[in-house]
């Protein structure tokens, strides 16, 4: 362990690969001193085990119903979450509900960040009449408040947990093209760029082998920050009934299930509800650590 820690710890790397993982390191012994951020990292690791290991951590069948034992209250036998208005363990359903809420937030992860950084970035290097085109058609999406656009996506696309990520995806590029413009705009013109060009790199080449991996750290800050507008988002799809389809343990639609019983069963819907307000505030807290660590500006290390 000592070899590896001075091996991480040399200041002068022999590699490239050795360069890299040294900085992973220090970046994570910075990162830890963040004790906010290293509470939402956990929790957020924590979600996840609990989405692999659902179907051994779940006491009951999230889909089972029992009608004699609908709206029990906390603890009541053997339900430690209470039921629903069908009989439903509420723990099951929040503990597969989890996965519902991975899965929506890593393909909106995997789809607006790209688009948005292929846009940003063909218009912040090719400029004049692109750019111009492109920023408009981002400032159209920009004009909506982002739930409303992805109802009308939802609305023509049809009602679906797909279709819910297509339409939250859709939505939510617009941000990561402004700051992959901005990237851009600050870096083409430098020597590092010009040299590139000099040994006959093409427009293409430069702009994902060059320009994208300087951009990737501005757009995991911002990815980690929206996690929690888009997991709000999810939920309110959800709780429309436009996000994913009955029986589904989404829990957005668990909330508007509960919505009914608020005032004398408060915890069909609160449960749901403290677990979302949960996760967004671990991806925030995430989100500010990272921030704090990538942004040159917040004299973290980049």
């Amino acid at each position: 362990m000592s070899s590896l820690r001075s091996w991480l710890n040399s200041e002068s790397p022999e590699s490239r690969a050795q360069a890299r993982a040294a900085a992973i390191y220090h970046g994570w012994l910075e990162f830890r001193t963040n004790r906010l951020a290293l509470l939402g990292l956990w929790i957020l690791v924590l979600l996840v085990l609990i989405a692999i290991f659902a179907p051994w951590l779940s006491p009951h069948d999230p889909f089972e119903q029992n009608l004699s034992n609908r709206l029990l209250p906390l603890g009541a036998e053997g339900h430690l979450l209470g039921t629903d208005s069908l009989g439903r363990d509420i723990l099951s359903r929040l503990i597969y509900g989890s996965r519902i809420t991975l899965y929506i937030v890593s393909l909106v992860a995997l789809i607006a960040p790209v688009l948005g950084l292929f846009i940003g970035t063909v218009a912040g290097y090719i400029g004049g009449w692109t750019d111009t085109v492109l920023m408009r058609f981002t400032d159209i999406f920009l004009a909506f408040p982002r739930l409303v656009l992805a109802l009308a996506f939802v609305a023509a696309l049809g009602a679906g947990i797909e279709n819910a990520v297509l339409a939250i995806a859709l939505t939510a590029w617009p941000p990561y093209a402004r700051i992959a413009r901005a990237e851009t705009l600050s870096i083409r013109r430098s020597d590092y760029i010009s040299a590139v060009k000099l040994q006959g790199a093409g427009a293409l080449r430069i702009i994902t082998r060059h320009i994208w991996p300087l951009c990737i750290a501005s757009l995991v800050v911002r990815i980690t920050l929206d996690m929690a507008g888009i997991i709000l988002a999810a939920a309110g799809l959800g709780f429309l009934g436009l996000g994913a389809r009955p029986p589904s343990p989404e829990w957005g639609a668990m909330i508007a299930e509960g919505r009914r019983f608020i005032l004398d069963y408060w915890w069909v819907a609160t449960i749901p509800g403290i677990a979302i307000f949960i996760v967004s505030l671990a991806f925030n807290l995430l989100g500010d650590g990272l921030r704090d660590l990538l942004d040159p500006k917040s004299g973290g290390s980049s």
